[in-house]
């Protein structure tokens, strides 16, 4: 029974801590990335700065400008 225990392998603290650091690196490894079109969708949207009446600035999208009417002049 001696010779049997001794060659049975136990899972020791060294033996599970490369385990462990590899699964804290696959995060950084890139499995859970994004889809880059997602992000690159979000970016291209352009902005135009305007001033206000009051004196203060607001980005304001290009896109909105090219369907906003004149209220009052």
């Amino acid at each position: 029974m001696a010779s049997r225990s001794n060659t049975t392998k136990k899972i020791s603290r060294r033996g599970i801590l490369p385990v462990l650091g590899s699964a804290f690196l696959l995060p950084f490894v890139g499995l859970g990335r994004t889809p880059s079109n997602e992000i690159t969708d979000s970016n291209q949207e352009e902005y135009k700065t305007l001033l206000k009446p009051d004196g203060t600035i607001v980005k304001v999208r290009a896109s909105s400008l090219k369907q906003a009417r004149i209220v009052r002049k």
